[in-house]
């Protein structure tokens, strides 16, 4: 990005071939997945962590092309994928070796790359901070984007009821992925459906990334002893809530961001995602989805359909 602004600001440069560290490893992308850190990055509203590369893209696929010394879990040659603090928008990027993850049996590297950063979002807001137990509930708020597309398929793998908002035209692909009721967030009120649905128990876990007004709202249709987890703000940083609600429900509001952890933490999350998820992506339970997929030198063309809103999963750049 050549300064902050619209996706006209993206275009190709060079830059030095990356070299790995003792404890990295490089790899020569095929595919990067498009993510909304890299479009608020992108207007300068996210800046990535220090250290990292200030190349757009959070997560890629592709194969391994040198290893550091200290490696030996990975060689030349194999075909992985791998959750990164930034740089995937490129040929080549370097990352520690602890977060790079084989591709599923079954999956083409293209379509490995929208595993990573929603794979890794999913298993870590909703299972590990939201502690979702099997039969349980579950609410997504935007669930036709990667994650929620991957956090509806994956509860569903683990036997749980899964309400998602979304918009009335993108009601029944989220169905077909497991969804048990999409909630039109421009006619309905998520918190009456979900009542209802759940004859006014409420749900577990509240996946949110929207904030602003939803949070109150997200209380009012969770269980007793419920947990919500914020990984966003698109409906603004401020937010009121029902202080007496919130303590008569024993509810918590947990706050999330993955990008900005250690790479000892992303290394755990990546760890338990190839034990939780990955045997679910091969058997068949979950599958990646894939909108759009557009060549690596049409970025700026990528994000500005990115931003219109109307895909449903992943947006891919692809070499």
């Amino acid at each position: 990005m050549s300064q902050p602004g619209g996706p006209e600001v993206l275009g190709e440069e060079q830059v030095p071939d990356p070299t790995p560290a003792p404890h990295e490893v490089v790899i020569e992308i095929v595919a990067a997945g498009i993510n909304r850190a890299d479009t608020l990055q992108r207007r300068g509203l996210y800046p990535p962590p220090p250290g990292a590369s200030e190349v757009l893209g959070m997560e890629c696929s592709g194969r391994i092309s040198a290893v550091g010394e200290k490696i030996s879990t990975w060689k030349v040659g194999d075909e992985v994928c791998a959750l990164l603090s930034g740089g995937g928008y490129a040929d080549a990027v370097t990352v520690p070796a602890n977060q790079v993850l084989p591709v599923p049996r079954g999956l083409s590297l293209p379509e490995a790359a929208a595993l990573p950063e929603a794979a890794c979002t999913v298993w870590l807001n909703i299972f590990t901070l939201g502690r979702l137990q099997p039969g349980g509930t579950l609410l997504v708020h935007g669930g036709s984007g990667g994650i929620g597309t991957m956090a509806i398929q994956v509860a569903r793998s683990y036997g749980a009821d899964v309400f998602s908002t979304a918009s009335a035209a993108k009601a029944e692909r989220l169905l077909a992925y497991g969804a048990k009721r999409v909630i039109d967030y421009r006619s309905e009120d998520f918190v009456t459906v979900v009542n209802e649905h759940t004859e006014d128990s409420g749900v577990d876990v509240v996946l949110d990334h929207v904030a602003g007004d939803y949070l109150d709202r997200d209380l009012r249709c969770l269980a007793t002893d419920g947990r919500i987890v914020v990984i966003g703000a698109q409906a603004g940083r401020r937010a009121k809530l029902d202080i007496s609600l919130l303590l008569s429900k024993r509810a918590s509001i947990l706050g999330s961001t993955l990008r900005g952890k250690s790479n000892g933490e992303k290394a755990g999350i990546a760890s338990d995602v190839l034990e939780h998820i990955w045997p679910l992506i091969e058997n068949g339970m979950v599958k990646p989805a894939i909108d759009r997929a557009f060549a690596m030198a049409d970025a700026g063309e990528a994000h500005a359909y990115f931003d219109e809103g109307s895909h449903v999963g992943k947006v891919l750049l692809v070499r």
